[in-house]
């Protein structure tokens, strides 16, 4: 009877895969930008137009191959290959409870994982359209482990990055001068996992038929050469007459790996969007759903212009709370806190693993307060954000649940 409303579902299912983007860029928004603008470094307003466009470009480049873990990893759809329409309403069901859940929380200012919102209620469907086996708890745990490893992955690197930059740096007689020499090195690094993300994996890599090999040589090209160019850009800079040169010169690199983050953030999660959409417009379309599900372009990019329109219309909350209230931010603290996020964010990408950029933000926030001392971190902040992380799972999975036997109730 679901297949009668076909068109229904359909429009709904696009319908909820945009709220879904939306609330994304609304809420995680604040992992790639606010650590540039609580060091201010750019104003809110130039944040949410940069990172509106940087997400939107990658979510439609580089986002496709994470998008095969959410879409297909937990809930094994195929098992129900004979009922399609438990196939729709069980996608249609995740995107509602997950997409409600992130607006909630966007609307208290609190960061949650849009990660943790779609898998917890993706979970939830699965055990109440087919009990506990129809879940891949093996990819389940997979997942799991990657939200426990990123934050300690990104943590350990925004402390190797800060603890670097304090010794070869800030505590320096000739500061200036380490800054022209060290600081080309982080350019050509964060150049080369940019470069690395755009030539494998990715719809530009396949056109080209990159292997690892060669992506890696070009990549190495790219990083040295922008690493090269840098010194002339860092040595003009260190001329201006500025309160402190050094922070002068990784308050515009900051800006830089703010963009850099922003750009990895809408690869991993437009995934949350466009994977239960993918799901719905495949079995409407066709009646049915194989081993494989193709994700457009233009679906990728119609959960990109989502993400987009989120951080522009309403990203200023959450960028608030993390960009002021977790830690007291310099710009040499956030450029390290965006190379750590965004390194590991990336990472995760090219391994198919959604992880949480939430996690890997906090995560490397937590790095720097370590590698300065436990005061530099506002603990109690940390604590609820986590609490609202525990939360998440648990409501999503609940809320899923619920719509999803309103649903089969009404149409089955």
């Amino acid at each position: 009877m679901v297949m009668e409303h076909a068109l229904f579902f359909l429009i709904g299912g696009f319908f909820l895969g945009f709220a879904m983007a939306w609330n994304l860029g609304a809420n995680d928004v604040a992992n790639s930008m606010a650590s540039a603008v609580g060091a201010k470094a750019i104003t809110i307003r130039q944040a949410m137009f940069i990172a509106g466009i940087l997400t939107f470009v990658g979510a439609t480049f580089i986002g496709g191959h994470v998008t095969e873990t959410i879409r297909k990893g937990i809930v094994p759809f195929e098992a129900f290959s004979s009922h399609p329409e438990l196939i729709v309403i069980g996608s249609f069901s995740a995107l509602f409870a997950a997409s409600l859940w992130v607006f909630i929380a966007t609307w208290a200012e609190m960061p949650v994982s849009s990660t943790h919102s779609i898998v917890g209620a993706l979970l939830g469907v699965g055990i109440i359209a087919g009990g506990p086996n129809a879940v891949n708890w093996h990819k389940v745990g997979e997942i799991v482990a990657s939200w426990v490893i990123s934050p300690f992955f990104s943590g350990f690197l925004g402390f190797i990055l800060f603890f670097t930059i304090r010794k070869t740096i800030l505590e320096k007689e000739d500061s200036n001068k380490m800054t022209q020499k060290v600081s080309p090195f982080f350019i050509g690094f964060a150049f080369f996992i940019i470069s690395m993300s755009f030539l494998l994996k990715t719809p530009l890599g396949k056109s080209l038929n990159t292997s690892t090999l060669s992506a890696a040589g070009v990549s190495l090209v790219i990083a040295g050469l922008m690493g090269f160019t840098s010194r002339f850009l860092v040595q003009r800079w260190l001329k201006l007459k500025e309160n402190d040169c050094v922070e002068g010169v990784f308050r515009r690199l900051q800006v830089f790996t703010s963009c850099y983050v922003a750009l990895s953030q809408g690869a991993n999660d437009v995934a949350n969007a466009v994977g239960p959409l993918a799901v719905i417009y495949l079995v409407v379309k066709t009646g049915h759903i194989g081993e494989k599900v193709p994700v457009p372009t233009l679906l990728l990019a119609f959960g990109g212009l989502g993400i987009a329109i989120g951080i522009i219309t309403f990203g200023h909350k959450v960028i608030e709370t993390v960009g002021f209230k977790i830690t007291q931010l310099t710009n040499t603290r956030g450029f390290a806190i965006d190379l750590g996020t965004a390194t590991t964010i990336l990472l995760a990408s090219k391994l198919g693993l959604p992880v949480s950029t939430t996690h890997a933000a906090v995560g490397a926030v937590i790095g720097i307060g370590l590698a300065r001392g436990f005061e530099a971190v506002d603990l109690k902040i940390i604590f609820k954000i986590i609490l609202y992380w525990l939360i998440t799972l648990p409501v999503v999975a609940l809320t899923g649940m619920v719509v999803y036997k309103i649903l089969t109730a009404i149409f089955i």
